[in-house]
């Protein structure tokens, strides 16, 4: 889906459009997005039409940065709905996509196993060893958005959003909570 006309389309758009200032909701993000979607996917033994709305939705998920941080999720879906219908896509499927770009918003509550990978995709870097590289990533995005005052502060969010956080999928449950915890215990 990725170099699909739809999927191009969107990319050519994030890399071009994205404010500067968003160093972790950039472009690589939903790269490891639809990455840790398809891997997911794989695992979980989705595939077909679920899959290739499952793709797209990855690929579009966060596209509402490029008008604002707040309610990005709706933006999301708006610029999805006006891209998928130029490419000829159902409303029934546009409405799937939609459903799961709003799964994703914080605090998750996934309904479907698609929306449950989905979600699990967007944060399984929170059980990756890159963890606090892109935690710093995000930081700096927030700080500069004047949504963050200090690394104290940003410290306890994360242990905060760390515990209370778990991954929905079997697959992620297996491949990430240990990381996961240890990157716990190294904010501590």
């Amino acid at each position: 889906m990725q170099n699909s006309p739809e999927g191009k389309f969107i990319l050519k758009k994030l890399q071009k459009e994205l404010p500067r200032h968003l160093l972790y909701h950039d472009l690589g993000h939903t790269l490891d997005v639809y990455q840790c979607a398809a891997s997911i996917a794989r695992a979980e033994h989705v595939d077909g039409k679920a899959l290739k709305l499952l793709l797209i939705a990855a690929l579009y998920h966060d596209s509402g940065y490029l008008k604002h941080r707040k309610d990005h999720e709706e933006q999301s879906c708006i610029i999805a709905a006006d891209a998928l219908r130029t490419f000829g896509y159902s409303e029934e499927d546009i409405a799937e996509v939609c459903r799961l770009i709003m799964a994703t918003r914080i605090p998750q509550q996934p309904r479907s196993l698609a929306e449950q990978i989905l979600c699990d995709a967007d944060l399984d870097y929170l059980g990756r060893e890159d963890f606090a590289a892109n935690g710093k990533k995000l930081y700096e995005e927030m700080h500069a958005e004047g949504l963050i005052d200090n690394e104290d502060t940003w410290d306890q969010m994360q242990i905060d959003f760390l515990k209370q956080h778990h991954y929905f999928t079997a697959t992620s449950i297996s491949r990430r909570n240990a990381t996961k915890e240890l990157n716990i215990n190294a904010l501590l």
